[in-house]
């Protein structure tokens, strides 16, 4: 019976050269991995448009089209936030259900 589907290893000499997924038994050891880490970067990025928006809303002088760009962008800012905040308690309810999570939050 294949006891790691997911972290295959080969012997080689004295030595033994294991894959990157290395203590990872099933999918939901994956899944709690790499969630809180796009979650992170999503945040990142979410803060940067913020950023971007608030720059161009601030130095537009009263142009209108700018202002209309800058508009956008901070709206699609907090839109994302919106979203990446519930993404996050998706995840963490559907993990909770299914128990593969430590807890809602």
């Amino acid at each position: 019976m294949i006891k790691e589907v997911y972290a295959q290893g080969i012997k080689v000499g004295d030595s033994t050269i294991t894959g990157p997924l290395v203590g990872f038994t099933n999918i939901s050891d994956i899944i709690n991995k790499v969630v809180p880490f796009i979650i992170s970067l999503a945040a990142i990025i979410l803060f940067f448009i913020l950023m971007w928006g608030g720059i161009d809303y601030v130095s537009s002088q009263g142009a209108p089209e700018k202002l209309k760009t800058a508009n956008a962008k901070i709206t699609a800012a907090i839109i994302g936030f919106v979203l990446l905040v519930l993404s996050f308690l998706i995840t963490r309810i559907v993990a909770f259900i299914f128990g593969i999570g430590g807890g809602i939050i």
